[in-house]
């Protein structure tokens, strides 16, 4: 399995998943102070736990776009540098200033990850890695726009969710046209369909063109 630095598999009782090492965030079972991190719950868990090569080690500087209420992110945190958490809707926010509390190295953003200008003056450039797990319209646009902020020889780690974009399309059809539109800013690397975990969503690690 191909893990980042700080991520490990762990046993949680009769249960042997992946774990990071911080305080708890989501009810998730804990051991010895390492934190499951449930793939159902977590698109990029999933990834990890389905062996993709993301490309994200330990200390690695992160732009996450669609944190909603850090399940995922803090996670992230766990392993990573620096880690810019973008999240438009103002409750799940909060609760990220929350999960930020304990990890200091975790900057949360009301902003919107289709207007990276907002934030273009708090985001450093030159990241190792973007992750993205946004359910909107347009999430090939929202890692193009934001492809600014990495490192020639950063990552993108995207979940592409085929209802957000169309909820009466083929999924496959959706994926093919993300596929498209990136191809002139990103190169992909590798994808996986997220099921069973979760249904109708696509991962796709890629690097900038």
């Amino acid at each position: 399995m191909t893990l980042p630095g700080g991520v490990t598999r762990r046993q949680f009782g009769d249960d042997t998943a992946i774990a990071t090492e911080g305080s708890p965030v989501y009810g998730e079972p804990t051991a010895d102070g390492w934190r499951k991190w449930e793939p159902g719950r977590s698109k990029l868990g999933a990834m990890l736990e389905m062996d993709v090569d993301t490309g994200l080690q330990s200390g690695d500087s992160v732009l996450y776009l669609g944190a909603a209420n850090g399940t995922t992110v803090s996670h992230v945190a766990d392993f990573a540098g620096p880690t810019y958490a973008v999240e438009f809707a103002p409750r799940p926010a909060r609760d990220l200033v929350e999960v930020a509390a304990s990890r200091p190295n975790l900057f949360p953003l009301l902003s919107d990850a289709r207007r990276p200008q907002q934030y273009a003056h708090v985001v450093e450039t030159d990241l190792d890695a973007i992750v993205q797990d946004v359910a909107t319209r347009g999430q090939a646009r929202v890692a193009k726009e934001n492809a600014m902020f990495l490192a020639d020889d950063g990552r993108l780690v995207a979940a592409i969710k085929a209802r957000s974009e169309d909820v009466t399309a083929d999924p496959e059809a959706v994926f093919e046209s993300v596929r498209a539109e990136l191809a002139d800013s990103y190169e992909i690397l590798d994808e996986i369909r997220l099921d069973p975990y979760h249904t109708d969503h696509l991962g796709i690690v890629a690097r900038p063109r």
